[in-house]
This record gives C-alpha cells, structure tokens and sequence, in this order.
C-alpha cells in the first residue's frame, strides 16, 4: 500500500436506495483514493439523468489502471441487476446480484486487486424476503471472510463507540454475552485500535448492560457474574478497559475524553449517541476483518432515492477512513 494510491471497491447497496445517489454525487468532488463503484451500470445512467448528474463520465473499470481520482468521472465496475429498478421500489428479485456485489468487492480485497472496501446502505428486509440469511454486512463479510469475531463499531474522529454484540432482539443480548465473547472483543478491538489507528496503548471504557451497571447486583448481576471477570482476564493479557462504567454516565463528555474507545453492550445502548453528536461525519467499521471495510452509519433512504436530497457525508467519511485504515 505503501507509496501508492489506495483503490477502494465502492458498493453501491440497495439499488432502489440511496446509493447509487451517493456513489454519482462523491464522483464530483476530490477524493483520497481511487474508487471503483460496483453497480448495475444502466442504472446509474438512469439514476445521473434523473438527478440530473449526467455530465459524470462513467467509465468502465479497468483492473491495470490505479490513478488517483478525477472529479467528474466514476469507474464503474457493472454488475448488472436481475430486473430494472425504480427509485424507491424494492424487488426482491435484486437481492442475489446485491449480495454478489458484495462478494465481488470482498474476493478482491482479499486478493489484494482492491485495499479496502465501502458499502452504500442494503435493504436487510428485502434480502431476507428473498431467502436468504442476513444478519447484515458485519455478520455476512465475518463469514465470507472466515473470520471468528467482527466487531461492529461507529467512529467519527476520536470518538468511537464498539459493540460487544450486533443485530440481536433485546431479549437475546444477555444470553449472547460471555466471559469468553467479551474477551475476545475487548482483544480485537483493541489489536486493531493499534493496527489500523496507531493507538499505542488504547484505554477502553466498557458499559454495563444494566441501569446503573447493575447496581451492585440489585438490578441484574451480569456485571458482577460476566463483564468484570472479562475485564479482569482481559487486563491480564494487556488490555487497557476500564468498567463495568454505567452508560448514561460514560458519554458525559469529561469522562469520554479520557478513552480511545467505549465499548457498549448492544446495539441500541451505544449508536444512538455517537449518531446523535455526529451523524453526518460517523463511520461504520467492522474490525476482526482480514480486509478494510467502512460504511455510511445510515440506511437505505428510499424515500430520498432519486430526489437529490440525499447527504454524501457520511459517505465521504467513509471513503477517507478506509484510505486511512488502508495506510495503516
């Protein structure tokens, strides 16, 4: 990677999403990277027209060419839909070449024809009504990729906040949380905080899971009985965490300040506050990945598909941090 331009596959989702808006509105400006958008070329001709972007030059995507990114023309490595689609419209029948897209940019990654990957927004809904098993992409790259342990987590700048589990129903989270499993997080998180960050020495808060982290027992014992002896077992192999922390307490910004990282226990207890200070400029990353991967931390949007309405912010941040990471 070193001393040249980093090549960056762009997927582009959900094809009646967002996303393809995004991928022709970032085509415009100035990029850290070279970028090759997978995507159903006709449709992103229909898309540019509709909104109005025809003027970007899309160009077929050539393996033997790495440059740096020229505003106004997008690379695009076709990969054609099954039916045509319409902004807005879902069709399940789009969902195999949606997953295929994905496969396609993570066998290159994996062969090093691209240094890290980018996803627009999918349709979960719409992929599992077409029958096929899909938690979301940090469960679907872990197992392309044969990796043990993803780990979800949301940055923007210094402020980032991981998950010790992902796509769970409330119900489920407790039982999925284990002595071992945090370990195992707690040692991903921090190797790739060093990796791909340059975090010498990461400090990690970890919340507890129940109001007040448990209360000392009162209000649910899985700090006492799980997270602290995984905290334990986790410093003793170098990890620098610190907790059970309860998490209305650990976002209070004098606190935030003093760690590299929070780690929350689910989903819903974490994301909505790093989405609430930084929406526009939050990245989604999955560590535990042989392979770099980023993406917007919004979803598909398909009420503002083929508006012009849609936001390349996040989209943008995305791009630079994968150049970064790629560096790393």
């Amino acid at each position: 990677m070193v001393g040249r331009i980093p090549r960056i596959a762009l997927t582009s989702g959900e094809p009646a999403g967002i996303g393809p808006d995004l991928c022709l509105s970032i085509a415009r400006g100035e990029l850290p990277c070279s970028v090759v958008c997978l995507a159903d070329l006709r449709l992103l001709e229909e898309r540019a027209r509709l909104l109005h972007l025809d003027d970007i030059a899309l160009r077929p995507y050539s393996p033997a060419r790495r440059v740096a990114h020229s505003p106004g023309s997008l690379d695009v490595l076709d990969c054609p839909l099954a039916v045509p689609s319409e902004p807005g419209r879902l069709d399940t029948r789009n969902a195999r070449p949606v997953l295929e897209m994905l496969n396609r940019a993570v066998d290159g990654c994996l062969a090093a024809e691209f240094d890290a990957m980018v996803t627009a927004p999918v349709q979960k809904s719409c992929i599992l009504d077409a029958g096929f098993v899909f938690l979301g992409h940090t469960e679907y790259l872990a197992e392309r990729t044969g990796s043990r342990r993803p780990v979800m987590m949301l940055a923007s700048g210094s402020f980032r906040v991981a998950l010790a589990t992902t796509h769970l129903p409330l119900q489920a989270v407790s039982a999925a949380i284990t002595v071992d499993s945090l370990c195992e997080v707690l040692e991903v998180l921090d190797r790739d905080l060093r990796r791909r960050w340059r975090i010498a020495a990461p400090r990690i808060a970890v919340c507890g899971l129940n109001p007040h982290a448990g209360e000392s027992g009162h209000l649910g014992d899985e700090e006492t009985r799980i997270i602290a002896p995984a905290l334990a077992r986790a410093r003793a192999r170098g990890v620098q965490a610190d907790g059970p922390v309860p998490a209305d307490t650990i976002f209070v910004p004098r606190l935030l300040e003093r760690y590299d990282a929070v780690l929350a226990m689910y989903h819903d207890q974490g994301l909505p506050v790093i989405k609430h200070a930084c929406f526009d400029s939050t990245v989604n990353v999955t560590l535990g990945l042989p392979i770099v991967r980023t993406s917007v931390d919004h979803g598909t949007a398909l009420d503002l598909a083929g508006t012009g309405r849609g936001e390349p912010g996040s989209l943008l941040a995305a791009l630079e941090l994968a150049a970064q990471m790629a560096a790393a």
